[in-house]
């Protein structure tokens, strides 16, 4: 990764964890801030069961398998460019809150879907 170290995708329970995102997602990230030329903070990465529950995550959420990051945007011209550079960069999944945006590859959900928290 050019832009990440995997340090930065821990789950706050667990250092370290961040080894066990997902090589492709990874790829794609670091695409996406390419694309950005802005910083990424990311807020969540990979998530033990119990910070999941914690944070109020779905059973199934995408973080549980590395395969998620939300990404700090507390603007609306942060949401844009993120979204926009993340779309390009071929990720399918994506959640807009005020505060992050929410993207994932999960191979095992469905792909063209946007929501809103």
């Amino acid at each position: 990764m050019i832009y990440f170290s995997c340090d930065e995708f821990d789950s706050p329970d667990l250092p370290g964890s961040g080894e066990y995102m997902e090589d492709e997602f990874l790829r794609m990230i670091d695409a996406a801030r390419d694309v950005a030329q802005i910083p990424f903070i990311v807020n969540s990465g990979f998530r033990t069961e119990a910070h999941n529950r914690a944070v109020g995550g779905t059973e199934t959420s995408s973080h549980l398998r590395g395969w998620a990051a939300d990404i700090r945007a507390t603007n609306s011209t942060q949401r844009w460019i993120i979204i926009a550079a993340c779309l390009q960069a071929g990720f399918t999944r994506i959640g807009v809150a005020d505060t992050f945006v929410h993207v994932d590859c999960d191979p095992m959900k469905d792909e063209n879907v946007m929501w809103l928290y």
